[in-house]
């Protein structure tokens, strides 16, 4: 049945390809084409990264109940230490400086923090200062995720976040977080990609499709509440609630989510990793979770900016995640990690010299991590064979020196033309992509830490 309705769709984008070709023959120019390079000061280089994902030693939590149950039953890859950034930290956090980067993005772990309603670990509460501390005694700056998809495990007994009391609780961390390190420029998530994070409490059996609505009004009292907390803290305070953009179905995720707190967010968070087109459709592969079989458009990231600057006028524009999945470290198209960061920066680049507000970009993420059930999925900069390797050896790709000339630089240089091929006619935003494709001739701005 699958492969029928693929033949189908193949026919009929061939036929709209023919369509907007035609069309396109017709028109000349660039909607941008006048515009002049610029240069921005405070840019914001960043890499990502999250507590569960990388720390290890995880506190019970709906997804270290799950992920226990799960590879107990051969379902997945047992979490255990992760990376060991709880330990580690202080060597990450210096890679990281040591590339240039002015941004540090991680999660702390409600359930470290809160291991049972109303008491609070002081002794995880001074890890986290020594890392927040370590943070900007090199130079950068913290964006805190409030909740990274995960949560406590009493609250999971209580129902999860449809549990009656589970918008107050969360207001009671987000008060006592936000009071101990607001301030001094740090920026917060309050939840990391709210629409996935459903779909991850639906796959790990937590929340009914039917549930939806509940779960999301739930998470938009929530994210208000943490949202003011910042703000009590710090009025100067940053804050957004970031969402995956997806081609073609941005404006309804707007919808579903992003326009329910347009009031309550400071600037919007982007997280940008797949684009599709008439000569890509290898996104569908992500759908099984072959994410390194997925074909990158760094292109997209332009058109997720203009999405987003369209329909949030006036808002700063941050791309909070973005990063290439390998397999294990390879990738059967050999596109090469450097390669990829500079084509995206390339496009933002490309996005600001035409006027875009993008104030900053995060790379996710420094280093390899648990993907969810899986460590195959490689995104670092830096490579740890976790299954593999028990001294957890960071590796350095070829993205390290690339980000670092990147920052120093404050882009790609003028002159840099894109290694990996544009898309022909972007699903996103047909027939426009077809129609009046960005000019990869453009000017660069230079984006300055």
């Amino acid at each position: 049945m699958r492969s029928v309705s693929l033949v189908v769709t193949r026919k009929l984008l061939a036929q709209v390809l023919v369509v907007c070709l035609a069309a396109s023959a017709l028109i000349a120019g660039s909607a941008h084409a006048g515009a002049q390079t610029r240069a921005v000061e405070g840019f914001h280089w960043g890499v990502a990264t999250s507590g569960f994902q990388v720390e290890g030693s995880n506190a019970d939590s709906n997804w270290k109940r799950h992920v226990d149950g799960a590879a107990s039953r051969g379902e997945a890859d047992p979490v255990n230490d992760a990376v060991d950034f709880w330990n580690r930290y202080e060597e990450d956090i210096a890679r990281a400086a040591d590339m240039g980067v002015t941004t540090f993005r991680l999660s702390v772990e409600w359930s470290r923090i809160e291991p049972q309603p109303g008491q609070y670990d002081e002794q995880a509460l001074r890890r986290y200062d020594d890392i927040l501390s370590t943070i900007r005694a090199h130079g950068m700056t913290p964006m805190i995720t409030m909740v990274h998809y995960v949560y406590p495990g009493w609250l999971v007994d209580r129902g999860g976040f449809l549990s009656p009391d589970a918008v107050e609780a969360f207001g009671r961390y987000a008060e006592l977080i936000t009071e101990r390190w607001a301030g001094d420029g740090t920026m917060w998530v309050t939840f990391n990609e709210p629409l996935v994070f459903f779909s991850h409490e639906l796959r790990i059996g937590l929340v009914g499709l039917h549930q939806f609505n509940a779960f999301r009004d739930n998470v938009v009292a929530a994210h208000k509440l943490g949202y003011h907390a910042a703000h009590r803290a710090d009025p100067d305070a940053m804050v957004t609630a970031n969402e995956a953009y997806l081609p073609a179905f941005a404006p309804a995720t707007d919808d579903l989510l992003l326009n329910h707190i347009r009031g309550e967010l400071d600037f919007i968070g982007i997280d940008y990793y797949y684009g599709i087109a008439l000569d890509n459709l290898t996104t569908i592969r992500a759908a099984w979770d072959d994410f390194a079989g997925v074909r990158p458009q760094p292109e997209g990231m332009y058109e997720s900016i203009v999405h987003y600057a369209k329909h949030f006028p006036g808002m700063p524009l941050y791309i909070v995640e973005n990063g290439l999945p390998t397999d294990n470290g390879h990738r059967g198209d050999a596109i090469d990690r450097g390669d990829y960061l500079r084509d995206t920066v390339f496009w933002i680049q490309r996005a600001v010299a035409d006027g875009y507000p993008v104030i900053g970009y995060n790379h996710w993420s420094l280093v390899d991590n648990y993907e969810w059930g899986s460590y195959d999925s490689r995104f670092g900069l830096y490579q740890v064979d976790v299954l593999t390797d028990p001294t957890l050896e960071r590796r350095p790709t070829s993205g390290v020196d690339a980000y670092r000339d990147v920052i120093t630089r404050g882009g790609v240089p003028e002159g840099y033309r894109p290694v990996l091929p544009v898309g022909m006619c972007s699903l996103g935003t047909i027939p426009d992509t077809c129609l009046n494709p960005v000019d990869v001739h453009g000017p660069l701005a230079t984006l300055a830490g």
